[in-house]
């Protein structure tokens, strides 16, 4: 996977379908040569040229074509790596002092040529995915303080293309993961959070082409952080017709401390080239994260029920468990109890911090309702927030020197609460005492670890460089604490929410199982929130419920087979006051939620392909394929009928050629050629709001002479 040619220095990374190519040029500097379809050394070999002079005093170094772009010299690009030195000098020159590759891991080690601070340059390839992971050490070995202004974690070059175009999410909350498709301006473009999470207002992901692809075809870059922090991607379009990105943790005006003798490890920002459109971007994101990032990727997940829609912060035992035994009726799997549980938990307004029962509404504890729940056969889940606290708390009262803030300045609250400085070891390692605790002692099977503001007056007092140093270190012992809690309970699983999606990543995916895309649960609405998710990660993690209507955000009414056919296509949720359910409702639920579970497999771990888009008034249809195109699932939305709308037929793909299918609920055999060449009418039901769910299994070959 990795090879080396002596004789013109190319080191070049080889995955199943792509080559990435670099080689450390005669000044020193690692340089860019090729990401794309397969080549051999001699074949890259043919890229090297001489590094071009500046054609004029105006120009300076291309800094398109640098591993990682640093400031310095006469380059006049954004900067990848961006240092100070005690002596107030910037510039860093590279100075090449070694290299290692062992198991698809190849590091390229550096140094300044005047200074000590050393930069470590890696890169990590798998036989099973054409991902390529990157990321960057660096290490002050001197004796004074360096400041990083910028230590991105990669830079990815493309080639030359006669245009380019970027596609990225936007959105805020409850309406996140809106996809955006535009030309790469000329200039720099910079897609950031500022926040401190990685927000809902953009994601850490990156798609670029060539302004052709579509949905099926054409090649695509694309990229994507693990990082759950603020953040900055800023791509780059030059008057000469080049392009490239290059992404890291933090945003503009934060900066990296560096003690002597300290070292900071950037995050990876992974990247993959593919042939086949968005879709197969997508299905190459989605692969790579089941294999490589989520902690239980085989595992099913659970049918939960979450209390929150239905009861508030009015929670208590009695209430609880009627909920718990209706939604044991319906088939759930996992019952969690939401915000409400804790202290003098009433409103958002106070209890934050407090995390014992609340001893008038659970006066024995947590411990009879989670026996309860245990017993009608689910597992027992948890709402726990533990970077929040409300000033009308014990633990603000006892330390409000915790939260982040600065001396003499106001403390601004957002929903009444105000953000644990996470950078502090002692705030860390309370926060995980409580933690495991509270899920020994109780036997709970599951946190929906919540995160419900952004940051403001990011101040560390007593601390010179708290300013710079919190926004990292916060997400650093973020993940430890994550990372010793599982340790500690390994049947744990946990769910990431930051009102919403505010915090979903690569980063945060390494270390929970599923998040939470979107507190808006309208069906309507979900449709391009989960389209938009699904560019890059995977259906396995997208948390989705059927809720009640009038739905409490937009107050719109959908039918019930709408809501379950929706919230079907990811890890299906329930979160409805089922107390007020009718018998009805009830019996058509079961229905739906054992049809769930007979295709779960196909929707969580099998190949996705977006048929169609969403549309206002044109059907919407996925596709899930077995990995061995033995079943199919097919998931179809159709918001109003428009009188005189032509319903035209979608087409298959992935199906296996001269094969039979088998429609499981009306006995209809199709020929795959017939669906993948002439395509299915989806068969939704008349009217607005119609919706359908086709499950198709392969017939049996049959016997030569049959």
């Amino acid at each position: 996977m990795i090879s080396f040619a002596p004789d013109t220095g190319v080191w070049l990374l080889s995955t199943p379908r792509t080559s990435y190519a670099l080689r450390v040029d005669g000044t020193g500097a690692p340089c860019h040569l090729a990401w794309g379809p397969r080549l051999t050394l001699a074949e890259a070999g043919d890229l090297v040229a001489p590094r071009d002079p500046a054609g004029n005093s105006f120009e300076g170094t291309p800094g398109v074509g640098e591993e990682l772009p640093v400031d310095g010299g006469t380059r006049y690009g954004p900067p990848s790596l961006q240092v100070r030195f005690a002596d107030g000098s910037r510039a860093f020159e590279w100075l090449p002092t070694g290299h290692s590759h062992d198991d698809g891991e190849l590091v390229l080690s550096f140094r300044d040529r005047r200074h000590p601070l050393h930069v470590d340059l890696h890169y990590r390839v798998h036989q099973d995915t054409d991902v390529i992971e990157r990321w960057t050490v660096v290490r002050n070995d001197g004796t004074e303080p360096v400041t990083l202004l910028r230590a991105d974690s990669a830079a990815w070059t493309l080639p030359a293309l006669a245009d380019y175009r970027l596609s990225h999410v936007t959105g805020q909350w409850s309406a996140e993961s809106q996809v955006r498709r535009d030309p790469l301006p000329y200039g720099e473009t910079v897609l950031t959070s500022r926040r401190g999470i990685t927000s809902h207002h953009a994601n850490p992901w990156v798609m670029l082409d060539a302004g052709e692809a579509t949905e099926e075809h054409g090649r695509v870059w694309s990229a994507a952080l693990a990082w759950s922090g603020s953040w900055r991607v800023t791509a780059q379009r030059t008057p000469d017709g080049r392009a490239a990105f290059t992404g890291g943790v933090a945003h503009d005006g934060v900066s990296v401390p560096l003690a002597p003798g300290e070292e900071f490890t950037a995050p990876v920002f992974a990247a993959v080239c593919t042939d086949g459109g968005f879709g197969a971007a997508g299905r190459a994101w989605h692969a790579y994260i089941l294999a490589h990032v989520l902690p239980h990727p085989d595992e099913l997940a659970p049918v939960l029920y979450n209390s929150w829609e239905a009861t508030g912060f009015d929670v208590d035992e009695a209430g609880q468990l009627a909920l718990a035994e209706r939604a044991a009726a319906l088939g759930v799997e996992l019952y969690v109890v939401d915000d409400g549980w804790f202290g003098a938990r009433r409103s958002d307004r106070a209890g934050l911090g407090d995390w014992t029962p609340s001893p008038d509404r659970f006066p024995d504890g947590l411990t009879p309702l989670v026996r309860a729940v245990h017993g009608l056969g689910m597992k027992f889940g948890l709402w726990v927030e533990p970077e929040m606290v409300n000033p009308d708390s014990d633990l603000y009262r006892r330390h409000p020197d915790w939260v982040l803030h600065f001396p003499e300045r106001a403390r601004s609250e957002l929903r009444n609460q105000l953000v644990l400085n996470f950078a502090r070891r002692d705030v860390a390692d309370w926060a995980h005492d409580w933690l495991t605790r509270l899920v020994g002692d109780h036997g709970i099977d599951f946190l929906k670890w919540d995160m419900n503001r952004a940051f403001s007056e990011a101040g560390w007092p007593g601390r010179q460089d708290g300013s710079d140093r919190l926004w990292h270190e916060y997400v650093r012992n973020l993940y430890d604490v994550i990372d010793r809690l599982r340790a500690d309970h390994p049947g744990l699983r946990i769910e990431s929410c930051s009102g919403g999606g505010g915090r979903v990543d690569l980063g945060i995916l390494a270390r929970t199982d599923q998040a939470w895309a979107s507190d808006n649960t309208d069906a309507a609405d979900r449709m391009w929130i989960q389209h938009g998710y699904g560019q890059v990660y995977p259906a396995r993690t997208m948390g989705a419920w059927v809720t009640d209507v009038p739905n409490q955000l937009t107050g719109r009414t959908v039918p019930l087979r709408f809501r379950f056919h929706v919230a079907m296509a990811g890890a299906l949720g329930i979160g409805g006051d089922l107390t007020r359910w009718s018998e009805e409702e009830l019996r058509e639920a079961a229905d739906l939620v054992a049809e769930y579970k007979r295709v779960r497999h196909l929707v969580q771990h099998g190949r996705l392909d977006r048929l169609s888009a969403p549309s206002p008034d044109l059907p919407s249809v996925v596709q899930y394929t077995a990995g061995d195109a033995s079943e199919v699932l097919l998931l179809g939305w159709r918001r109003t009928a428009r009188h005189g709308t032509p319903e035209l037929p979608v087409r298959l793909r992935g199906l296996t050629p001269s094969a039979r299918y088998r429609d499981t609920r009306t006995g209809t055999v199709h020929h795959a050629a017939v669906l993948t060449g002439y395509g299915l009418r989806p068969d939704l039901p008349p009217g607005d709001w119609s919706s359908t769910a086709v499950h198709l299994v392969r017939e049996p070959e049959e016997a030569p002479g049959a």
